[in-house]
């Protein structure tokens, strides 16, 4: 679907959707309890929808209402799980699944069996797992026993984040030592979070000779809560951030100002680049200002990295986006997809392996941005259209699926008038 958005003056309040990382965790650790959780969600993304479709298919039951989930069954293993294009269902299931010790078949869609999976399978077929393939399709068998993984940390923090839910199953000794620095070290800590909400807990600890980074299961089994609260999602509330920063204000609300979400940083860029920022009890607010250029190192919170770049062409001058190497593997290579889109809109930016300099006028001329398939390429190009003279006609705009569904009739709400039909 193609949608035309013209340039517009943002004004208004959104609710913030939530967070699929939070989702996506809190689901398999109910899963794993054996008495059930209450989960309070709103409606779900493709993404958290093929969390509950593949934790169905190794036996657990997921009850899907208005206000959240009822997560009522135990996993038992094996199956056929269909990932859709969730890199997170694939990359926290396959240890829960190789520890549970059946015979699994993952598949996936869209970019998702040509990301990399190969460090996590080499890790588990040490302690006896078995897999036929380093990509999608990937058949396992054969159990993988607990002890001491080793697994480098800056390829995915979500290798790690799905070994801490997986390994306590066997109520054995754990140990997690990362070869290299971690990236995205506060999705590791999430997952810390909501394991201890469940009753499991991992300690942080550095290598005395080699400085890594480890984490060690201290114990503990899981227990639901009964209820889990999801957070609001930052992710998505970074859009409205920059729609702000960029012209008008806009609030978002139902957010956790004190959590650990990782791309909370887009906070503390606007304000860096001359946005007027005001925090309230469960949100916050943005209000337009002269903005100037910013260097971010994205390393940590890599998904702010296309709509960063947005907010970038609104400041007159150069800024630089770095560490962005990982981003070439995602649902399209984000590097030079982000690069394409300024490009199609009548910026201009210099590329690198991993980073993206961003020449800045303080507007952008609008035109044709192809969505790439990706969601975040798809809603960046609708912020886009704030900046943008002759507004901005976004192609696959259907995208948005994945992580937002209902995004275009939230910016509607913010004063945006997207117009659409089927090609």
């Amino acid at each position: 679907m193609n949608i035309f958005i013209p340039e517009f003056l943002p004004h208004g309040t959104v609710d913030a959707v939530p967070s699929k990382s939070d989702l996506h965790r809190a689901l398999i650790c109910a899963s794993l309890c054996d008495t059930p959780t209450f989960i309070h969600a709103g409606q779900l993304c493709e993404d958290t929808g093929a969390t509950v479709r593949c934790l169905r298919a190794l036996g657990g039951r997921v009850e899907c209402g208005e206000k959240g989930l009822t997560v009522c069954g135990k996993l038992t293993g094996g199956g056929n799980l269909d990932c859709g294009e969730s890199g997170s269902t694939l990359r926290f299931l396959l240890p829960v699944a190789a520890v549970l010790g059946k015979r699994t078949e993952f598949t996936g869609s869209g970019k998702l069996p040509l990301r990399p999976m190969r460090v996590l399978l080499e890790a588990l077929r040490e302690k006896g797992l078995k897999a036929d393939s380093d990509f999608l399709p990937i058949s396992i068998d054969s159990r993988a026993e607990a002890g001491e993984y080793r697994i480098p940390g800056n390829i995915s923090s979500q290798f790690v984040s799905g070994l801490m839910m997986a390994l306590p199953v066997s109520g054995k000794e754990s140990v997690i030592r990362l070869t290299t620095k971690p990236e995205s070290e506060l999705y590791i800590e999430m997952t810390r979070y909501t394991l201890g909400k469940f009753g499991i807990h991992w300690e942080k600890f550095t290598d005395k000779e080699s400085k890594a980074t480890g984490y060690r299961y201290t114990g503990g089994d899981y227990v639901s809560p009964g209820e889990y609260i999801t957070e609001g999602d930052w992710s998505g509330a970074a859009f409205f951030a920059v729609m702000g920063a960029l012209k008008g204000s806009v609030t978002v609300n139902g957010l956790n100002n004190a959590g650990i979400q990782p791309d909370r940083n887009i906070i503390n860029i606007i304000k860096s680049c001359g946005a007027r920022v005001t925090l309230n009890g469960n949100g916050f607010s943005v209000c337009h200002d002269k903005l100037g250029p910013f260097r971010a190192d994205v390393s940590g919170f890599p998904d702010l990295f296309p709509v960063l770049a947005v907010l970038a062409c609104g400041a007159e001058g150069d800024s630089l986006l770095y560490n962005a190497a990982r981003l070439r593997i995602k649902e399209s290579d984000r590097i030079e997809t982000t690069a394409e889109l300024i490009r199609s809109l009548g910026g201009s930016v210099s590329v690198g392996n991993d980073w993206l300099e961003i020449h800045g006028k303080g507007y952008l001329d609008g035109g044709i941005a192809d969505g790439a398939g990706d969601h975040r390429i798809v809603m960046s190009a609708a912020v886009a259209s704030v900046i943008s003279k002759k507004g901005v006609l976004i192609k696959g705009s259907e995208a948005v699926g994945k992580s937002y569904g209902d995004f275009f009739e939230a910016i509607r709400n913010c004063g945006a008038v997207p117009s659409g039909k089927d090609e």
